[in-house]
């Protein structure tokens, strides 16, 4: 058997790291292992993810249906604040981000996959790259692939505190319930559509997904929503702080959210939104998601690149950054392509891709912005 034309350590076991292990190994025959951070089961934290060409493209290279983990929408709604719709025909398909890491996952298999792998430390050696691990654990590997998100350390490292994410003045409350736990009266309302509510402040979306094993006929997937609020920095400390006492920073956990902070949520949706969302908010279990931003960032530091979130983010309003991620691996497969570890480090190559996906980035995200300012979202 041939040997690997390179080694590839991925920092970062989410979806946008296991598209990057794929691409680089399945397309270029690399020797590839990933590092997750977590120590359990990872939390859908996305919750739903609608269905783009980069996403598509890579279930299709791996052999996998799109619409096998998809739910199909036929139309999009929109409620006034009395529940009165405005309907339009829009098909389109939506997946989860659990369905989507399960696919992913199963298909790279478990042996190159390691959790419990925070990163400590990165330093250049002879011909590649060293990475620590806060268990002593020790990678030499001829690059590096930063795919560990909003908050990545392996951005801290390279770039210091000037990269850290920034609070954008506004929250996503989310929910995820099984259909068949909720009225069936509000499930035939939401299902087979993209339903949404905009007021000045707050922004809600809802749309069905499949199911928690990745079922995606009628009575076994999940309705889930997203409800956008403004919220001011000085309560973050309050509400990111969970029953356990644990002060979250990313991600609050729908086990852990104060019994008062969600008696609050539940008022506020009976006061202002539709009776259908107001309804759905009632029935859920919250957990919540601060939305961030990280400006774009100079991905390649020698040779550690950084992609996804970990390079930049853009607002969720663009539905875009599962598949950005998915592009930035994709092409970063490309830039790599036929180098051997042998060979001289193909820093001209990268510096194109770096370029590229930049240029995308900044359009994108300043078109999450644009799309956050018309609902009256974040500061101004």
């Amino acid at each position: 058997m041939a040997s690997a034309p390179f080694s590839a350590a991925i920092v970062g076991g989410s979806v946008g790291g296991l598209a990057a292990a794929i691409e680089l190994r399945d397309r270029l025959g690399a020797e590839i292992a990933v590092y997750e951070r977590s120590a359990g089961e990872m939390q859908a934290r996305g919750a739903g993810v609608v269905m783009q060409p980069e996403v598509d493209a890579l279930l299709d290279r791996i052999g996998v249906s799109t619409r096998t983990v998809c739910v199909a929408l036929r139309e999009r709604v929109m409620l006034t604040r009395d529940g009165r719709m405005q309907t339009s025909p829009a098909p389109q398909l939506m997946t989860a981000w659990d369905t989507l890491y399960r696919t992913l996952k199963t298909h790279l298999g478990a042996d190159c996959y390691r959790q419990n792998s925070r990163l400590t430390d990165l330093s250049e050696v002879s011909d590649g790259i060293k990475a620590t691990f806060a268990d002593g654990h020790c990678a030499f590997t001829d690059i590096l692939v930063a795919a560990d998100g909003v908050n990545s350390a392996a951005r801290h490292l390279l770039s210091g505190e000037e990269a850290r994410a920034h609070y954008s003045g506004y929250v996503a409350w989310r929910g995820l319930e099984d259909e068949d736990s909720l009225p069936p009266g509000l499930v035939d309302v939401l299902a087979e559509r993209f339903t949404s509510f905009v007021d000045p402040g707050m922004q809600m979306l809802c749309y069905l997904v499949p199911g928690a094993e990745g079922a995606t006929e009628p009575g076994q997937r999940r309705v889930n929503w997203v409800w956008y609020v403004n919220t001011p920095e000085e309560e973050l400390e309050r509400v990111l702080t969970g029953t356990s006492g644990t002060r979250y920073r990313s991600f609050l956990p729908a086990d852990d959210v104060a019994a008062g902070v969600a008696h609050e949520m539940n008022e506020r949706a009976a006061l202002t939104l539709p009776p259908p969302f107001g309804d759905l908010v009632a029935a859920s279990r919250l957990f919540m998601q601060p939305v961030q931003d990280v400006a774009p960032q100079p991905r390649v530091h020698g040779r550690a690149l950084l992609m996804g979130d970990a390079a930049g983010t853009v607002r969720p309003h663009t539905a875009a950054g599962t598949s950005k991620a998915f592009g930035d691996a994709a092409l970063l497969a490309e830039a790599l392509k036929d180098w051997r570890s042998d060979k001289p480090f193909p820093a001209d190559r990268l510096e194109r891709w770096e370029a590229f996906r930049m240029q995308d980035l900044q359009v994108t995200a300043r078109r999450g912005e644009a799309l956050a300012a018309r609902s009256g979202l974040g500061r101004r």
